[in-house]
């Protein structure tokens, strides 16, 4: 003990300064566990494989920010044993992180912002077969009020919020790019076959040789049904592309699930709510005359970012882009001395980079 002006204070006390805490309620009881900050989420993505790295001890509290320990005799109850280590891992996988308000926010408009660029990579504008802004897609999502769920990936997320949009607005799941090699003997009724799905391309073919093959575009819930059939067929399926765009726009996207969804095709366009249609038109009308008006006048204000040679007219436009991965991807390319990619360019590349990991969604 050390005494300073007649107070006497605890010199071996340990303080849980500076942590993240995962609190997991089990059979009536509440059960925390101390770890560092930014390693939980890396836990449980794989990243961290280092146990002692993300926990600040291997202790099992009732109340972490007052020291509390949690009973021996309630920790069997819960989980069987007394093992502060088992029960610890048990936590870090199933508990429930706590965070601040600001972090919460920070993640909560990040994850959001992650949806909405899933959205947009695999969905398209059925009028013109081309993809909406990612600012469109918020937009979107904000009409219909959706809220984050920060337990649930933004993958499932999106696929889901997909479905949502679909009843709302006229939006459809982006096709497929496959090519199909098949034996000459069966080519006739793999065609047949292609044909009479709903919403399915045929791009090109090539029938010389023994072994003809097709391109086509097709809905992504059709894949399973597609792939059982060259394989019934003695086949070989190639992805071209996970979700492809007209003009050059195909791409091969960063995540995809291989849960069978219903059918977005033109035929599906008639629940689509005309109103909330014109509404969002007008909104987005008068939003080009606003930005219009203010580029004729801050014509010499506009603000250009020299990673990727694009131009602004005000600050707010150019904060936005600054935050966005096409600017950060540039930046990154900046410092190789490459050139700056347009946002076209910029979110195939940094899709075709991760393509290997995204085929391993598919069940072959």
């Amino acid at each position: 003990m050390a005494t300073y002006n007649g107070l006497v204070q605890p010199v071996g006390q340990k303080r849980l300064t500076n942590v993240a805490v995962v609190r997991l309620k089990k059979s009536g009881f509440r059960f925390e566990i101390a770890c560092y900050k930014n390693k939980v989420l890396s836990w449980r993505s794989k990243v961290e494989k280092d146990i002692d790295e993300v926990l600040q001890s291997h202790t099992v509290y009732s109340n972490v920010s007052k020291g509390v320990l949690a009973k021996s005799k309630d920790l069997i109850k819960a989980f069987g044993t007394d093992d502060q280590t088992k029960i610890c891992l048990e936590i870090l996988e199933k508990g429930e992180l706590q965070v601040a308000g600001k972090e919460r926010e920070s993640v909560l408009s990040s994850q959001f912002r992650d949806i909405a660029t899933i959205i947009m990579e695999k969905t398209i504008n059925p009028e013109t077969n081309r993809p909406y802004t990612i600012t469109m897609i918020e937009r979107l999502m904000h009409e219909i009020h959706f809220a984050v769920d920060p337990n649930t990936s933004s993958k499932k997320q999106a696929l889901d919020l997909i479905k949502e949009l679909q009843k709302h607005f006229p939006i459809k799941r982006a096709p497929m790019r496959l090519r199909l090699i098949i034996p000459q003997s069966s080519f006739s009724s793999l065609l047949d076959k292609i044909s009479s799905w709903e919403g399915t391309t045929i791009m090109s073919r090539d029938e010389s040789g023994n072994e003809p093959s097709i391109v086509c575009e097709i809905e992504p819930s059709l894949y399973r049904e597609c792939d059982a059939l060259v394989r019934n067929m003695k086949g070989r399926l190639d992805i071209l592309a996970v979700s492809a765009h007209t003009e050059g726009d195909a791409q091969v996207e960063s995540s995809d699930d291989t849960e069978d969804y219903p059918s977005t095709s033109t035929r599906d366009a008639e629940p689509f709510n005309t109103d909330s249609i014109s509404r969002l038109s007008d909104k987005m009308g008068k939003q080009q005359i606003s930005i219009a008006g203010k580029s004729e006048e801050q014509g010499a204000k506009q603000k250009l970012c020299t990673s990727c040679n694009v131009s602004f007219g005000d600050a707010k436009q150019f904060r936005e882009h600054s935050k966005t991965d096409w600017h950060k991807h540039n930046m990154v390319r900046k410092t190789k001395n490459l050139p700056p990619l347009t946002q076209e360019e910029c979110l195939t590349e940094m899709q075709f980079e991760n393509s290997n990991n995204d085929l391993k969604d598919y069940n072959f």
